[in-house]
């Protein structure tokens, strides 16, 4: 390693050290995507539906205003009438204007199961729609891969065209010298100093591209990305921890909730009130007819009811029930089919990418023989300038060549790490 190298080196070591790993990425991103927030909404959502659901123990206290005008009322008859009215008794009837100000009061004492089941249901909808959002914030670690392998491509590419510009700055100096000795043409050094200016322009791009990509993948993760660094290779297989499969086993416990609610649809139920109120009539029906004065009354009581309405549509709410769990079993094995396709071709192309990089090395080892006879038949006149800028450029070719084959099998592990559902 000369002396360049390793100044360089020691440069970018605290960078590398301070680097943030694809793991950290990924996480700072799911807790800076603003979906991540819903998580929190949707268990305060289900715990206040949960609580107002559970309410419905308590009592049901109506409080009701009426004033009627009847076309006909009840009254004596018309011997009791007279008799009454002989022996000096005012009979005089109803009032056909009534009015009434009273309070009910309803209390649950068995439902048959139903409270219970609307609150088994709210559950299990907000464990869906948890499972929904943790299905979307999932997403967000294949939009990392795809940043965070551009860059460690971008950074390795910079690297070759530093090292590109210190060959073609080397070579350039060589050729300086032997114009000025007479051993080569001018017009050789120039375009060999082209080709250097080239590389730097080059150069000059790829930063850009760089910078924009970190700018993106610190907004993106919510915190500043200052260097990335290659991840290990990791094996992996199987799909049973991807979000979705979570989705659909809640989706299939919401279906079983919702069926058990059915049974208590069925059931009879029991409960107790108390109406009070104070107008006229009163419950006291002849003192009324003799006194048109308002009366407090009161009543209490047990009530036993069972509606079998929900007899009329159970045969066909158990089979929308039925067809909702094959729908979600369906989808479940049509998730599984395309995630085994996916697994199949990642797996390819990750041994395509170790075939590759088998004979990477050679290759480079070979260019580089080739290039540096290269350099030596140039400053002795056999060949021309051309000639060693297109050995120059095939060496660095191999070498841009071996670091995409590494990071592309890198990038197709996380992708297939991703596809299976690990973290």
């Amino acid at each position: 390693m000369n002396m360049k190298k390793y100044i360089t080196l020691l440069a970018i070591l605290p960078m590398a050290l301070q680097a943030q790993t694809l793991d950290e990425c990924q996480k700072a991103a799911e807790q800076n995507y603003p979906l991540i927030r819903q998580y929190d909404l949707i268990g305060k959502t289900t715990e206040l539906t949960v609580a107002n659901i559970d309410k419905g123990w308590l009592p049901q206290i109506s409080a009701s205003a009426q004033a009627t005008l009847q076309s006909d009322v009840v009254s004596w008859p018309d011997q009791m009438k007279t008799m009454m009215t002989g022996m000096g008794i005012e009979m005089k009837g109803l009032k056909k204007d009534q009015y009434r100000v009273g309070i009910d009061i309803n209390q649950t004492v068995y439902d048959g199961g139903a409270i219970s089941s609307q609150k088994a249901i709210a559950r299990e909808q907000g464990k869906v729609e948890a499972a929904q959002t943790e299905v979307n914030i999932y997403n967000v670690r294949k939009r990392v891969n795809e940043m965070y392998f551009s860059l460690l491509l971008l950074n390795d590419q910079i690297l070759l065209n530093r090292d590109l510009e210190e060959l073609l700055a080397g070579n350039e100096r060589k050729l300086a010298s032997m114009v000025k000795n007479g051993t080569a043409a001018e017009s050789d050094l120039q375009s060999l100093k082209a080709e250097r200016l080239n590389t730097l322009q080059r150069t000059t791009e790829l930063e850009s591209q760089k910078r924009m990509l970190q700018t993106m993948l610190s907004t993106f993760c919510g915190i500043e990305v200052t260097a990335v660094g290659k991840p290990d290779a990791r094996t992996s297989e199987g799909a049973g921890n991807r979000p979705e499969m979570r989705l659909f086993d809640s989706q299939l416990r919401l279906a079983d909730v919702q069926e058990k609610a059915l049974n208590s649809a069925l059931m009879p139920k029991l409960g107790v009130f108390a109406q009070g109120f104070y107008g006229y009539p009163g419950y006291n029906m002849f003192e009324d007819m003799m006194s048109h004065k308002w009366s407090w009354n009161g009543m209490i009581g047990a009530r036993l009811t069972w509606n079998i309405g929900a007899l009329y549509t159970r045969k066909n709410d158990k089979a929308r029930l039925k067809l909702q769990r094959d729908m979600t079993e369906t989808s479940r094995e049509v998730f599984l089919f395309n995630n085994n396709l996916e697994q199949i071709q990642q797996n390819e192309n990750i041994s395509r990418y170790k075939r590759l990089m088998a004979d990477d090395d050679e290759i480079i080892s070979l260019r580089s023989a080739v290039r540096k006879a290269a350099e030596s038949k140039l400053s002795h006149g056999i060949i021309d300038v051309n000639d060693l800028v297109r050995e120059i450029n095939a060496e660095n070719a191999a070498r841009l060549q071996q670091s995409m084959h590494e990071i592309c099998m890198l990038k197709e592990i996380y992708d297939r790490q991703y596809t299976i559902g690990e973290k």
